[in-house]
């Protein structure tokens, strides 16, 4: 597993961030989603065996958002 953090732009309400959210959450293999307005950020925890965070980025950047950034980070068993 591997927690993702994208930097999002376009946020300009608060139902960006509701829609945001459960495009994330319908993607295959994504759990924990969170999405932060304030921060403009989206966090969510991925299972690599089945999706990648490009496709949750190429899905956020179709409802005409942009992913700035991506960091990843990989969950050892325990966490």
């Amino acid at each position: 597993m591997e927690k993702v953090m994208m930097k999002l732009g376009g946020l300009t309400c608060p139902s960006c961030l509701t829609k945001i959210q459960k495009s994330v959450e319908r993607v295959d293999g994504t759990a924990d989603v969170k999405v932060l307005f304030n921060a403009g950020k989206v966090k969510f925890t991925l299972d690599p065996a089945q999706t990648s965070p490009a496709v949750v980025q190429e899905g956020i950047e179709k409802m005409g958002y942009t992913v700035q950034g991506v960091k990843t980070k990989e969950l050892a068993d325990d966490e």
